[in-house]
């Protein structure tokens, strides 16, 4: 069976948001940076809520943040 990764495209968005730093995200979303800088470097795992959070700070669907797919063994 092959394993699964969550994928994310934050740091895309966050520059194509006027180059938004990790703290605004952080400030608009309600978590610290490191939060997001581990959200964004595929170490942790948002939970449901954060994750459309993150989206809805974007403006974007929560599938144009996230990508869940398998990764080979």
């Amino acid at each position: 069976m092959a394993d699964k990764e969550l994928k994310n495209q934050i740091r895309k968005l966050r520059f194509e948001n006027g180059e938004m730093t990790q703290q605004e995200l952080a400030d608009k979303t309600g978590v610290t940076r490191q939060t997001i800088l581990a959200i964004e470097a595929g170490k942790y795992s948002p939970s449901l809520t954060l994750a459309f959070q993150i989206a809805n700070a974007f403006k974007v669907p929560i599938e144009d943040v996230f990508q869940y797919e398998n990764i080979e063994s």
